[in-house]
């Protein structure tokens, strides 16, 4: 039933009469129900950077893309799923200033890259180690970012985008999301080895098959790869040249993400006229948001944020100082920016650091006035009390601003399977180390992917001793189970197994570390073939003078 506006708004005023006289969210005698927001508008979209189908969908492989980091097992996607929210699903923990993990400065942030050096190779670092680093923010929802003025929790990422090469305005205003998209490329936590340049990353591209990693790649972007299969070709028919540059590797990573609007939701047909899209509880739900909740003076519609950057109290400022490491306003000390709360029912954590992991736990946190470090704290929180009822009507609301495509990945959100959800990191170990110095086994490092032709194939080791001899073994075909050397498990098979040698560096009884790079051919022959790896170290504290790591496999593909 289609009912003009005036319509609309007398019988969603007389639903709201009916549901103050439930008495469950608002008192009686409280202001009537306001009008829905308006529908989103279209996107705003700089002049310098024209939507085109080719250009959308080069930016949907390149944000897909895990060879833009400089190992492979990273991509844009990687930390922002359409199905999450547009964030991370994945659980890692940051341990905070006070650099130790469970003490209540800790961060729930993203999985990166084990830190490297500027030649690649394996490097500790504080306070990660030789593990997989992990950012010290939440990852922020992408989807819908295009409404928003200035990019990431602080706002560093700005509208006026400037061109990396040439040091000149590319897009003096509203190229926010040109500006962010190429940033983690150079992150030596996200996506990079230390003092990477974005030439790294476009060079890489010249000689990269796009999406070789990935499988079930959606259909838009096989066809594009099809007919166009190097991305220089790719890049041809976005730009119209062939050249690969960090500009125009920023202008199609813009382009995809402004095409990823969650507007169609229950909300949007409710906002359209339809007021039976919403049940009665996510009514009254919707009342309390612009009620008693006050939701809406920092998340107003149509996109559910003012883009404006708010102190919660959530956290000491010395933890991080927000939006003040950006403008060096002491005002704007411990603020971060107000996100859509489009999708925001289907994000696993909230907030910046990613420590509340429920919306019924986000309403608690701002019904009990928020966090409990007052400086600089915004004076709304202090206005705001919800009963449990009226937090689990507003939760049900915040469901209507679901969009079913991004829940289902359907296209535009839909993705293609990654290299590490295939081949999670460890999946391929097996077997028994054994002990050296320390009474410590050591560690073998197996992260990137080992496809026919690349360059950046390397394999570590971690957790031995320092400055001792070490050796690769590398072999063909499935070793024999339960097999032993003088007492050193060996997961090799004998009659095809190579030894590579190194030195490892380090210091500690066990701090000993090491990386083998290894160009993998690019010979077709090779696809399938099984290849077994495992580390050995000369160390007098070993068994029969030797520590061992376990077994891995590699399926070249």
């Amino acid at each position: 039933m289609n009912l003009s506006p005036s319509k609309f708004w007398l019988r969603s005023a007389f639903l709201g009469l009916v549901l103050l006289g439930a008495g469950t969210v608002v008192a009686q005698g409280g202001p009537p129900p306001p009008p829905p927001p308006p529908q989103l508008p279209p996107v705003p979209v700089p002049p310098q950077n024209p939507i085109t189908e080719a250009k959308r969908v080069l930016g949907k492989i390149l944000f897909w893309e895990e060879q833009l980091s400089s190992d492979n097992t990273v991509s844009c996607g990687t930390c922002h799923r359409p199905t999450s929210g547009g964030t991370d699903p994945r659980m890692a923990v940051h341990p905070g200033l006070d650099g130790q993990f469970n003490t209540p400065d800790d961060i729930n942030g993203s999985r990166g890259v084990v830190h490297s050096n500027a030649a690649g190779l394996y490097e500790p670092v504080t306070p990660f180690g030789l593990q997989l680093q992990v950012t010290s923010r939440r990852a922020p929802d992408f989807t819908g970012s295009a409404y928003s003025p200035l990019s990431f929790w602080d706002g560093r990422a700005s509208g006026t985008f400037v061109n990396p090469d040439t040091g000149l305005v590319s897009i003096p205003v509203g190229g926010a999301l040109e500006s962010q998209s190429i940033q983690p490329l150079l992150s030596d936590v996200e996506m990079a080895h230390t003092g990477r340049i974005f030439a790294d990353a476009t060079t890489k591209l010249q000689t990269a098959k796009p999406m070789a990693l990935a499988t079930n790649v959606p259909v838009d972007m096989a066809n594009a790869i099809t007919a166009n299969p190097t991305y220089a070709a790719l890049f041809q028919a976005a730009f119209g040249s062939p050249a690969i540059t960090i500009e125009r590797v920023a202008f199609a990573l813009a382009t995809y993400e402004r095409t990823l609007v969650p507007n169609q939701t229950r909300f949007d047909q409710f906002a359209a006229g339809n007021p039976g899209a919403l049940t009665m509880q996510e009514m009254q739900g919707f009342m309390a948001f612009n009620g008693p909740g006050r939701c809406n003076v920092c998340h107003t519609g149509p996109t559910f944020s003012d883009n404006t950057f708010r102190n919660l109290g959530l956290r000491p400022i010395a933890e991080d100082r927000g939006r003040q490491n950006v403008t060096n306003n002491p005002a704007d000390r411990g603020r971060f920016k107000v996100p859509s709360l489009r999708n925001a029912a289907l994000r696993p954590r909230f907030m910046h650091n990613g420590n509340i992991p429920t919306l019924n736990n986000v309403l608690g946190f701002y019904s009990g006035g928020g966090g409990p470090f007052p400086d600089n704290k915004d004076p709304v929180l202090g206005t705001i009390a919800l009963s449990q009822l009226q937090r689990d009507a507003i939760v049900a609301f915040l469901n209507t601003l679901t969009d079913s495509r991004a829940q289902n990945g359907q296209f535009p959100f839909d993705r293609p399977t990654l290299f590490i959800e295939r081949v999670p990191i460890g999946s391929n170990r097996f077997g028994l180390g054994t002990a050296g110095s320390g009474g410590t086994i050591p560690n073998m490092l197996s992260f990137e992917p080992p496809h026919l032709g690349s360059l950046d194939f390397r394999i570590g080791l971690a957790q031995a001793r320092p400055g001792s001899g070490a050796f690769l073994g590398l072999s063909l075909g499935p070793n024999t189970p339960g097999q032993t050397i003088s007492g050193v498990p060996f997961h090799l098979d004998l009659t095809s197994a190579m030894f590579l040698p190194t030195v490892t560096q380090g210091a500690g009884p066990a701090g000993g570390f090491a990386t083998l790079p290894i160009d993998v051919p690019a010979d077709p022959l090779l696809a399938g073939l099984e290849v077994l790896a495992q580390w050995f170290i000369a160390d007098p504290n070993g068994t029969s003078g030797v520590s061992a790591t376990q077994g891995a496999r590699f399926n070249l593909f």
